[in-house]
């Protein structure tokens, strides 16, 4: 296990926020959100780091991208966006927002289950309510793409790739921060069993319970 900034490669601790303007504070509720999710302690298969956070869907954002990392292969990817509007946002319901993308190759007979797409979106639910989570205004997608390969291609097999794209809103303290840490490692629990990886062992900071692991599947291929 190990501790989330341990992994960051960009030598600012998380706490170089997108700001609405030059010089613009950043608010103490944000930068506490972000320092929370750079201190949370997550699975040692996990590789996280800081990206570019998107500028237009809210005055502050941070992003994280991850990837799940067995035997020197990239079992799923992912990316975390946590937003921020002081003023509240109507359609969220409060002032932070959780938006997020996981997607994973899979085997074709595998991702031919009709239930699939229930099954993967009660693995993000299950994830936060593991943690003691309660999502608010939750909403996503899951979508399912195969590729068959012709000509040139054709030697190699059919690939299916499932992608979850989801956003909610967290629950706020009395200090009006939500519990950022708590909301990463559930995502990081949904990434491992998404690439298919056992649960953790019980008793573990990073354990989870309800975990149902995703049989034969494989690592995406290269682009």
């Amino acid at each position: 296990m190990a501790a989330a900034q341990g992994h960051f490669s960009d030598h600012s601790n998380g706490n170089e926020a997108a700001r609405r303007s030059e010089g613009d504070e950043v608010p103490t509720a944000f930068r506490t959100a972000v320092d929370a999710l750079h201190s949370a302690r997550l699975r040692p298969e996990i590789e996280i780091d800081a990206t570019p956070p998107p500028r237009k869907l809210a005055p502050y954002a941070h992003a994280l991208e991850a990837a799940v990392v067995a035997d020197g292969e990239d079992l799923a990817d992912g990316r975390l966006v946590l937003l921020h509007d002081p003023s509240g946002h109507e359609a969220w319901k409060g002032t932070f927002r959780l938006v997020t993308l996981v997607r994973a190759e899979l085997e074709p007979e595998m991702a031919a289950d009709p239930l699939l797409p229930e099954v993967c979106w009660s693995w993000l639910t299950g994830a936060l309510e593991a943690r003691g989570l309660v999502p608010g205004e939750p909403s996503g997608t899951v979508t399912r793409a195969g590729s068959h390969y012709f000509g040139g291609l054709a030697d190699r097999r059919p690939a299916t790739q499932i992608e979850i794209r989801a956003s909610w809103t967290p629950q706020e303290d009395a200090g009006g921060v939500p519990g950022t840490a708590a909301h990463l490692a559930a995502w990081c629990d949904l990434l491992c069993q998404v690439a298919g990886l056992p649960p953790s062992p019980a008793g573990s900071a990073d354990s989870a319970t309800g975990v149902v692991t995703l049989p034969q599947r494989r690592g995406p291929r290269p682009a």
